[in-house]
């Protein structure tokens, strides 16, 4: 038996707890703005995307997988792949290198792109194939293209993608030089944590795309002018992604020193830490603090991100100031 191959009572157990799931994200208000995305999550069955996955046990990582001999865990595996969590699916030396997002959050994502039919998509990230499984299921295969650096992950996404029935174009390259061979895009989604907004996306987007991607623990939207213009705020929503890995990649860092002088309620503070991550390198902890302070405990949304000529900012209310800060 494989996990592509259910028998008749994991095949059954399957349709129902992905009904729970469907249910489950509906409650939750994720697609709202657009319920054609139930649909895509009703019929793209999560398990065949993660035919093993890890969940953390005592010292490290507990493998589920769908050819367990034990029925049980067989059946253990099948109601994980449709729990509203995100699972571990590729792990090396103790270091999570790719995982399946969470699905109430990849459907809020994916409201969010503001799809519309006929748009060309690029993903950033191909993970196990599951998200431009979904974008396939409402777009057609021939506009959705997915990207990955590591070739066994786009080949195991290939692999999964065929089992449900979509093809997809999926390249294996450096995803922040976008794909330029399958360019324009109209908008382009990232499954992974950026420190920086690649301009090559610019250059690959029509004028009027989208790009959404996480950054700084949040989610950016931008909207692009043209191929050196784009600016957005971001969305309410946390998110936690596996950082980008790639030729352009740098690394944020929170800053250690001045940490300790400040109240718990801030360093504790989940949007007081966004603003440290995205103010790095631009604002010390103490002057992070102030500004935090004094404009009551800012949310997500009253923040944005500006890439114009030459140089990429960050901001608080309004692009022109008076509260920016540089990005690489």
């Amino acid at each position: 038996m494989s996990a592509h191959a259910l028998d008749h009572g994991l095949d059954d157990l399957a349709a129902t707890a992905r009904a729970a799931l469907v249910r489950e994200i509906d409650a939750s208000g994720a697609w709202d703005a657009d319920p054609v995305w139930r649909d895509a999550f009703e019929s793209v069955p999560r398990h065949l995307f993660v035919p093993y996955y890890y969940v953390g046990a005592l010292g490290g990582y507990e493998r589920r997988w769908g050819e367990d001999p034990i029925p049980r865990r067989r059946e253990d595996w099948v109601r994980g792949a449709y729990l509203d969590a995100p699972l571990a699916t590729r792990v090396r030396d103790g270091e999570l290198l790719s995982s399946s997002s969470q699905p109430s959050l990849m459907a809020k994502m994916l409201t969010e792109l503001e799809v519309r039919d006929g748009d060309a998509v690029l993903e950033i990230g191909a993970g196990t194939g599951y998200n431009a499984a979904l974008l396939s299921h409402r777009l057609g295969d021939d506009l959705v293209t997915t990207v990955d650096l590591d070739a066994e992950i786009t080949e195991s996404a290939r692999r999964h993608l065929a089992a449900a029935g979509h093809h997809p174009t999926v390249v294996t390259c450096d995803g922040a030089r976008g794909c330029p061979e399958r360019a324009p895009f109209d908008r382009v989604i990232a499954t992974c944590t950026l420190s920086a907004i690649p301009r090559t996306w610019l250059a690959q987007c029509r004028p009027g795309a989208r790009i959404l991607a996480p950054f700084a623990t949040g989610l950016i939207a931008l909207r692009v002018r043209d191929t050196g213009h784009a600016e957005g705020r971001f969305l309410h929503t946390s998110a936690y992604f596996v950082p980008l890995r790639g030729g352009t990649r740098t690394e944020p860092e929170l800053p250690d020193a001045g940490l300790e002088g400040l109240p718990r309620r801030a360093r504790d503070h989940e949007l007081f830490r966004f603003l440290l991550t995205l103010t790095a390198g631009g604002l010390a902890p103490d002057e992070a603090y102030a500004l935090w302070e004094h404009e009551a405990w800012p949310v997500r949304e009253r923040y944005g991100i500006t890439v114009g000529e030459g140089r990429t900012w960050a901001w608080l209310d309004d692009p022109e100031g008076p509260h920016t800060w540089p990005l690489p």
